[in-house]
């Protein structure tokens, strides 16, 4: 037997219906390129999201087709989010950071019908257009007719204006309806081990994720909130952001290009912004220029932090000279992205000091709808006792089953796990905590040790802004940890003191065997620390 209750599919353009109609007046502020700020509200992006479908359907894109951004944060990306996807196409987010030959790639293999690109990254484009003319029939150029560039295309590709297309349509455009589990968007992972992989969305899985995103141990977003996202649209969806602030009423704010730590602050008090999110160099970005310049951040409650290890140093200062709370979550490109966030439960709801801030190191427990398990090199469960650690398995109705193009369950295992690639514990309580990539796991005299433990203490050194540590070869141990931090602006590394700070903190053979001091490091187009590019370039560095 069947409950009686309606069954109404789950479609993203609910979420932007639901906005304009409950909150309507609700900002979506975008700082533009020139620097000035435009205001729109649910209410104007539904009507203009709607004329953007009908275009779109106009210029024959049916159910199925990919519709490609190549754009910053703004209020014109967040149409195109619910446009693309109202009509049943498939809104595929392309990160500019790519090389021209994986951007080429990506487009390719996503057999791309349009892409939308903002008017910074048209020579992208002009570069990259001979090599995706087999499948590409428009450039549509973010912004109004005066802005359009003098941008010269191969045959049988147009040139269109998003402003003009949108006044091209009327609003009588209908949001359909169809099956919840039709795909919405493609993103591709980064590809640092290889060509990037497409990651394939339904309307299903991402109302799914934004419903557990804004429940209150997880972002917490509420309707009188205002939340600003750093971390992109190109990237896992801004982390769902664009789809839980207006299910849940808050006002966007959309960064636009310049994310130092003067910006960001500046746009912060601005708007008033209480929530955002992005990643660990951001924050110490910001961190570093709010010491410096002596200004706050009030408003502000709590920033989101995700995509590597959080520094105890950094939750400790946002926490005590600016009261704000960091809070770290986890999850990756095939997990919509959120997999897991840290906040104290029944368990350690009285935990303060010491033993809060090292529960705060942990990437936190499992959203509803997210299980997941550690497993030993035979593939049998590990106990979760927060000692054992094994490689992390995931499944859920938001977790990916196959890449795109490829046989449908084909990343799973035999009983429906996804590997992470991640080696994590997980404790009694359900707090899970990375120790390492599998790819980037120390593994000296047959002995495990924990890059990402070495790094965070690393951080905490007053002199060091960030810290990597990589495998190094060694010819008695196979393979010992080496070290590569940048010092703080202003400041000097004295490598002595820097290896002091390991003292008393982790076992005495798990120190580093040396110390190597770069003015930056490298980093993927996602922000992260790029530790092939390290690995490449110091794996001899202790045989030398």
């Amino acid at each position: 037997m069947f409950g009686l209750m309606q069954d109404r599919p789950l479609m993203i353009s609910s979420i932007i219906t639901h906005a304009a109609r409950q909150h309507a007046k609700a900002e979506v502020v975008s700082k533009n390129l020139d620097g000035s700020i435009s205001r729109s509200t649910y209410a104007e992006v539904e009507h203009r999201a709607r004329r953007l479908a009908k275009a779109l359907v106009l210029l024959g894109i049916r159910a199925e087709d990919r519709v490609a951004t190549v754009a910053l944060n703004s209020c014109r990306h967040v149409e195109l989010y619910y446009a693309i996807s109202g009509t049943g196409a498939i809104c595929h987010t392309i990160n500019p950071r790519l090389s021209p030959d994986d951007f080429a790639y990506v487009v390719n293999h996503a057999t791309d019908r349009i892409i939308s690109v903002d008017p910074v990254f048209v020579p992208l484009i002009a570069a990259v257009a001979p090599l995706i003319a087999a499948h590409v029939r428009a450039i549509v150029v973010m912004g109004a007719r005066a802005e359009m560039p003098n941008l010269t295309l191969p045959h049988g590709m147009d040139l269109l204006c998003y402003e003009d297309l949108i006044d091209s349509a009327d609003a009588d455009y209908i949001w359909p309806e169809f099956d919840e589990r039709t795909a919405a968007s493609l993103c591709y992972t980064s590809g640092t081990t290889g060509r990037p992989k497409g990651v394939l969305y339904s309307h299903r899985s991402t109302l799914l994720h934004a419903l557990a995103v804004n429940v209150g141990d997880v972002i917490g977003i509420r309707a009188v909130d205002r939340i600003l996202p750093v971390v992109p649209m190109f990237h896992v969806n801004a982390w769902g952001i664009p789809y839980s602030a207006p299910m849940a009423g808050a006002a966007l704010i959309m960064p636009g290009r310049h994310l130092d730590g003067a910006s960001i602050a500046n746009l912060f008090n601005a708007e008033k912004v209480t929530i955002s999110c992005g990643v660990p160099t951001v924050w110490l970005g910001l961190l570093q220029h709010l010491r410096a310049s002596g200004e706050r951040i009030d408003t502000i409650r709590r920033l989101t932090v995700g995509g590597s290890a959080v520094p105890r140093s950094m939750t400790e200062a946002f926490g005590t000279e600016y009261n704000v709370e960091l809070g770290q979550g986890w999850g990756m490109t095939e997990m919509s992205p959120v997999g897991t966030y840290c906040q104290p439960n029944a368990a350690n709801a009285d935990l303060t000091g010491e033993d809060l801030l090292r529960l705060r190191e942990k990437q936190g427990r499992a959203l509803w709808g997210v299980e997941m398990r550690i497993v030993g090199d035979d593939g049998a469960a590990l106990p979760w006792d927060g000692v054992a650690f094994g490689l992390l398995q995931v499944r859920g109705p938001w977790v990916c089953s196959a890449y795109f193009g490829e046989a449908p369950n084909s990343a799973l295992d035999a009983d429906g796990w996804f590997s992470t690639g991640d080696i994590a514990t997980i404790d009694a309580d359900g707090f899970m905590e990375i120790t390492d990539r599998a790819k980037d796991v120390i593994k000296s005299g047959g002995e495990w040790i924990s890059s990402v433990q070495l790094e965070n203490i690393a951080a905490g050194h007053p002199d060091v802004a960030e810290a990597a540590i990589i495998a190094a070869r060694h010819p008695k141990w196979d393979e010992r940890p080496l070290l590569i931090v940048t010092p703080k602006p202003g400041h000097e590394i004295d490598v002595a003191t820097v290896m002091d700070v390991f003292e008393g903190k982790i076992a005495s053979w798990w120190k580093p065997d040396d110390v190597v001091v770069l003015s930056d490091l490298p980093h993927t187009a996602t922000g992260k620390v790029h530790k092939m590019v390290l690995r490449d370039k110091y794996k001899d560095h202790l045989v030398k």
